[in-house]
């Protein structure tokens, strides 16, 4: 494995791993009351490489899947993250 892919991967892994995070938090805070993360947050952190994340979080956790905004672009952006890791799939 080279270098590009590694790299790609583990921030891929990270990123998504973080965006899962976040998505399980807001919607504890929802269910507790309290101060919510912005949706632009949540779809800035699927849009940096967190989608997997971010579409696994939608699921897991019966979060924002109700609104277009996110049953729509999520999996958009899942299909993103998996085009740019082919890309440098292919590159290497």
């Amino acid at each position: 494995m080279t270098d590009g892919v590694y790299l790609t991967l583990v921030w891929l892994g990270v990123l998504s791993a973080f965006t899962l995070l976040l998505f399980g938090w807001d919607k504890l805070m929802a269910k507790l009351g309290r101060r919510r993360i912005p949706e632009a947050s949540l779809l800035l952190a699927c849009l940096a490489g967190g989608a997997v994340g971010g579409f696994v979080g939608m699921h897991l956790f019966h979060h924002k899947i109700r609104k277009p905004k996110f049953y729509v672009t999520v999996p958009l952006l899942v299909v993103l993250d998996a085009a740019i890791f082919v890309a440098v799939l292919i590159r290497s």
